[in-house]
């Protein structure tokens, strides 16, 4: 069961599929793991989960890539940003949320910032140094 519990201010509650995503609650929150061949609820990589079926790009952030590595280096960073945004996921109630008018991204994911608590949990993998800002364009990690 969902609780809207929208924020104020520039961000826009985010629709994934055709219900909105608010704020899960805690007893009804989704468990994340790593995607295996059914992906309905999981983690892709540091970036990027399925919902309820829905794939979901996290807007604010880039995290190195583990289906595609340049490099050992970006494989195990990528690892532990994958295996961090499980636990970040399944530590509590979230929100998703639009910025701008770009609901999707060019292979059709949602495009949202996720956040619990009002603090966006990108800049918390930013912090811990397994993501960087999203700036527009992807840059190498080797």
């Amino acid at each position: 069961m969902l609780a809207l519990n929208w924020p104020a201010g520039d961000a826009r509650p985010a629709s994934v599929g055709q219900q909105p995503q608010g704020l899960f609650q805690q007893a009804s929150s989704p468990q994340f793991a790593i995607c295996g061949r059914v992906r309905r609820t999981c983690v892709v990589d540091g970036d990027t989960f399925w919902l309820d079926g829905t794939k979901i790009r996290i807007a604010d952030i880039d995290t190195p890539e583990i289906g595609q590595p340049r490099c050992d280096y970006e494989y195990e960073l990528g690892m532990r940003a994958t295996r961090r945004l499980v636990d970040l996921l399944n530590a509590g109630p979230f929100e998703l949320l639009t910025i701008g008018n770009r609901d999707e991204d060019q292979y059709g994911r949602k495009l949202r910032v996720v956040t619990r608590n009002g603090r966006s949990l990108g800049d918390q993998l930013v912090r811990e140094g397994l993501a960087r800002t999203w700036t527009g364009r992807r840059e190498p990690w080797c």
